[in-house]
């Protein structure tokens, strides 16, 4: 196959996983410490995610447990979790934080939904101007003469398979994330 359309495809690829990256970070109203991959801290000087200065433990289904270890960091992971979109106040007991999640209210489900939506159609324009950058580049290399006609009608369908296929992924991604929202 050519190699424009193996970089469309291992591109395509990359964008549905970004995706799937980006509702693992949407917070579900049960713990699920891949909230905090976002969240950095100013540790001396250096922005630092949580998970690299702290260990973050489950300790019940609507709990996240967050302990330093360096107990002087307390304070900044405090601040750096309140600065952050998660929308959860931190409870810091002088040892440990603790994040609290309350049970998400219907209105609430509906506007993560639609968010999940609006991720879901990102991805899908991102896959299709990965499509149109490809075809642009089969087209020039016709114009070159790298390529025949047929040879260029039979790449444009490999390419337009691939479209279609992550295309889908994404609309399954955003379903299954949106029943599972739905769910709780």
């Amino acid at each position: 196959m050519n190699e424009i359309c193996e970089k469309c495809k291992e591109k395509m690829n990359k964008t549905v996983l970004a995706l799937d990256k980006e509702y693992t970070s949407i917070r579900a109203g049960r713990a699920n410490p891949s909230v905090l991959n976002k969240v950095t801290v100013d540790y001396y000087g250096v922005p630092t995610p949580i998970g690299q200065m702290a260990a973050v433990s489950v300790p019940d289904a609507r709990t996240l447990m967050i302990q330093p270890w360096d107990v002087s960091t307390l304070k900044e992971i405090e601040k750096a979790i309140q600065a952050s979109d998660i929308g959860i106040n931190p409870n810091n007991d002088g040892k440990v934080i603790r994040l609290s999640f309350p049970p998400l209210t219907e209105e609430r489900r509906k506007e993560i939904c639609k968010e999940i939506r609006k991720y879901g159609e990102e991805c899908k324009i991102a896959v299709r101007n990965i499509r149109r950058d490809a075809l642009d580049k089969l087209k020039a290399d016709k114009k070159q003469g790298n390529l025949t006609e047929d040879d260029l009608k039979q790449l444009e369908k490999v390419v337009q398979d691939h479209t279609d296929k992550f295309c889908k992924e994404a609309d399954d991604l955003a379903a299954k994330k949106e029943k599972e929202i739905m769910e709780i």
